[in-house]
């Protein structure tokens, strides 16, 4: 009997994974550094070396109905990476068959937000939701719109890459795209790390607890601690931050009108520091008719569970 999969998130800076069960219990989980490897190949062993354990642990090979990876520009149609910015490996990686090949499993992909969309309805925030977007604010912007139930994909697998959108045209040169004024460029963690530096170097007389660090060191972790301490530059980093989502976040509900956008991963530790000036610019830049009436929430999952028990349920659909 298949009683389980396993669940990959790659993320632009840690790869997450698990064993889930048919229920969407996550029996045990582990991390290893996406881009600390030269190639995929060391990548995809590092991988298996970790998870291999897990599988015999389980039960073996028998045990387990596949694998499922949410991967940056992963396509649910080829099983291919993409041209993934975030990533050390660059063109088309033709990912699910060389970790079939290794692993010896069924392996199924998809884009790491519709991943993260996939565990919100079945196990989190959208229970029983038709209409939703997932937000992941990390090291990157992903994005995941579910209509009539179903994950968005378009003609090709990569519909829904709302993190690409222009906000700001003309801004903030993205370094993995080139492009320039992309929501992913000022609302992702390395997004705000470079606000930060810009703001620093803009107000040299204001003090600010930031000037203590090393540029280098700063991240979207100091600026939440500085602002939480009273730091003005830091509480204007958040305030910036949301203004620019809540701006992008209008433009989405008028596109597919959810019932909710959640928002997940690493920047939304800040809670209601981001979550107040993302709804306040979200509803000032809404249509009569959008009005207050899309929830603005974040995930009910732990930060790592809904990629990896999303990417699971790829494997339970078919």
């Amino acid at each position: 009997m298949e009683d389980y999969a396993i669940g990959i998130d790659i993320g632009g800076t840690n790869t997450k994974f698990g064993v889930v069960d048919r229920n969407g219990h996550i029996l045990e989980q582990d991390r290893t550094l996406t881009n600390a490897h030269e190639s995929v190949q060391e990548y995809i062993e590092d991988l298996y070396e970790k998870i291999r354990p897990m599988i015999d642990r389980a039960g073996g090979i028998d045990k387990f109905a596949g694998i499922g990876v949410g991967a940056p520009n992963g396509n649910y149609y080829t099983g291919n990476i993409e041209y993934a910015a975030n990533l050390k490996w660059q063109g088309i990686i033709p990912f699910a068959s060389m970790m079939a090949t290794r692993f010896g499993m069924r392996v199924k992909l998809t884009n790491d937000a519709n991943a993260a969309a996939m565990g919100e309805m079945m196990y989190g925030a959208a229970r029983g939701m038709k209409h939703f977007i997932t937000i992941t604010l990390g090291t990157g912007v992903g994005s995941g719109i579910v209509i009539d139930g179903k994950i968005v994909l378009g003609h090709d697998g990569f519909a829904g890459e709302l993190g690409h959108t222009i906000i700001r045209p003309g801004g903030r040169v993205h370094k993995g795209t080139g492009i320039h004024g992309s929501l992913e460029a000022y609302a992702s963690a390395t997004g705000m790390r470079e606000t930060a530096l810009e703001m620093l170097t803009q107000h040299p007389e204001t003090p600010s607890l930031m000037r203590t660090y090393k540029s280098e060191d700063i991240t979207s972790q100091v600026v939440y601690d500085a602002a939480v301490k009273g730091d003005k530059i830091a509480q204007e980093i958040f305030e910036f931050t949301g203004q620019l989502l809540g701006e992008a976040l209008a433009n989405f509900i008028m596109f597919s009108s959810p019932e909710a956008i959640v928002l997940f991963g690493g920047v939304t530790k800040a809670g209601d520091m981001l979550l107040n000036p993302t709804r306040q610019a979200m509803e000032a830049n809404l249509v009569q008719v959008f009005k207050n009436k899309v929830k603005l929430m974040f995930s009910e999952l732990k930060e790592a569970d809904a990629a990896i028990l999303g990417a699971s349920a790829l494997i339970w659909e078919s």
